[in-house]
Formats: C-alpha cells, structure tokens, sequence
C-alpha cells in the first residue's frame, strides 16, 4: 500500500479539468480495446481498493469489483453494516483508519457532505460512487458512451428530459467540459439546482433551462432520463407521478428527434420515464452506457493510483 499526504480525490466531474478529463476518456477507450483484444493490462497490481455502500448497487458494485480484478488489484465491499460506520463510528475515523489499510476508497453514500468528510480525511484519494448530489462516475461513463457514438464531441446536442437529481447535475458539469450542447427539462420545482448551473456557466457551459421536454429535445443527438422516483423518495410516488406527466421518453417524443440516440443510467423504471419499447429499440445505448462504467472507471483509478 502506498499513502500520500494530499491525495487526489474525485468527488465531482468537475474535480478534473478538460485535458484531465480527455487523458481518462482517452485511457477508457484504451482498456476497452484491451479488455476485448484479451490484452493484459494489469497496471494496479497488488493495489486494493475499498467499497464502502450505504446505498445498494448493481452498476456501481460489479464495475468497480470487475475492473480492480482486471487491473491486477483487488477490492473489498464493505456494506455498512459490515464496518464500524454501521455502528455508529465516525466517518473520519473510519477515513483514517481505511487509509492505512487500502491504496483507495469508493464511496458510495448519501449526503454529499459524507463524501467530503472521507477524502478530507484520507490519505488515499477518495471515488465518489454516488451522493445525493452527485453521480461523477456516471458521468465518465456517459460522456464515453457519447464519444464512441458521435465520433467525439464536437457539434453535439443533449437534451435531459426529468428530474434534476445527482445524475442531471454532473451530467451538466460533464456537458461544460466538453462543450455539449445542453437543453434540461424538468417539471417546476424539480430543477438541477442554481449552484450547478453557475459552475457549469464558470466552465462555459451553461445548459438551456426548460419545462418543455419537445422544446428540450428537438433535433437532439442525445436523449437522456433517470428515475423519477430515486431510492429514499418513495413517499413521494404519488405527487411526483402526476409532477412528471408528460415527461416521459417515448416514441412520441422521440419523433421531434428523429436522429437521437436515448441513454438511461439504470436501473430504470420501464414504463414510468421510459418506455419499455424504447430502452428496447435500436436507438437505445443504455446497455453500452452501462458497459461504460467498467472502462471509466477502469481509467480513472488507474489515473488517480499511478
């Protein structure tokens, strides 16, 4: 195990700059070819990196595992109730102490501010596997789905079409780094919040603002949707059900964009924000996108480890 005394966290999309950024994309793209030419790239061998979850996880659990295992390391998840934490330990005790055993931590937690307490902590650099916030890792892997798609990301068009949560935010940020042309649209009271909207305005990037999801994805080369109802909401089902009426991605929708291809983070609540002919259709990369996540996040813990 290796320490250092001002680690490099990624807590947000925006931790990184352009050139960062497109050095990670650019290593994803790599290990993708990689991993499917069965070209050994085993760069963290004898590294080990630790899971912590709060939250429940499919993508985010098996990507991280998968991609430590084929980078030569090793991970371990440590659930809540396996550690301390789940007893009542405080978040920088177990920052500090995680950091004498491990090269790096994923977290994957809550509120925003536990993250925060992690990597100020740590001596390890700190992966936000998703807060309440916040969702970066997504974002690599969304931004990669896209650079494959659209050879790049020159002249590119997204439309969000829903809930401002974690995920629209750093897709937002995303979209200012890489000079994505973003249109959100959100039902009122349901919008990305004014503090993302002026980091992405401080990158040059400051998404157009909608509650008209024709508007928001007309002659869009990007569709993309999220949950309506994300784990920890569900008293809300009811009122945000009817918030959300005719928010929905489908064919409907889609014939304002007649050349767009539609991502969805999953897991995905098919026939609520998505229809299931959709996620199913040939303009779908949702699974591409899901794919993603590996290779992303493949690169990013090999750049913040080398």
């Amino acid at each position: 195990m290796t320490t250092d005394s001002d680690p490099r966290h990624f807590l947000d999309i925006d931790d990184v700059s352009r050139d960062e950024l497109a050095t990670i994309l650019e290593r994803a793209s790599e290990y993708k070819r990689a991993q499917r030419a069965d070209e050994d790239h085993a760069v963290l061998e004898d590294r080990t990196l630790g899971m912590i979850f709060q939250k429940p996880s499919t993508r985010t659990r098996v990507s991280f595992e998968t991609g430590m295992t084929q980078l030569g390391g090793h991970a371990v998840f440590l659930g809540e109730d396996d550690i301390q934490l789940g007893r009542g330990e405080p978040l920088k005790d177990t920052s500090r102490t995680l950091s004498r055993y491990v090269d790096a931590v994923m977290a994957r937690v809550f509120k925003h501010e536990n993250i925060d307490v992690l990597a100020e902590y740590s001596t390890v650099p700190v992966v936000n596997g998703l807060t309440d916030d916040a969702h970066p890792c997504q974002t690599l892997a969304d931004l990669l789905t896209i650079r494959e798609h659209e050879d790049g990301f020159e002249d590119v068009s997204a439309a969000w079409i829903g809930d401002g949560n974690n995920v629209a935010q750093s897709f937002a940020l995303g979209c200012a780094l890489t000079d994505i042309d973003l249109t959100v649209a959100t039902p009122e009271g349901y919008e990305i919040d004014d503090a993302v909207i002026e980091r992405a305005r401080m990158l040059s990037g400051e998404p157009t603002v909608t509650t008209d999801p024709i508007e928001a994805v007309t002659d869009a080369d990007i569709i993309y949707t999220d949950v309506w109802i994300s784990m920890g909401q569900e008293d809300e089902r009811d009122v945000r059900m009817a918030n959300f009426e005719g928010f929905q991605v489908c064919s409907e929708l889609l014939e304002h964009a007649p050349e767009a291809s539609v991502m969805h983070c999953l897991p995905a609540h098919r026939g609520e924000e998505i229809a299931d002919d959709v996620i199913e259709g040939e303009r779908s990369i949702v699974f591409d996108q899901a794919e993603n996540r590996l290779h992303a996040q493949k690169a990013l813990l090999s750049w913040l480890l080398e």
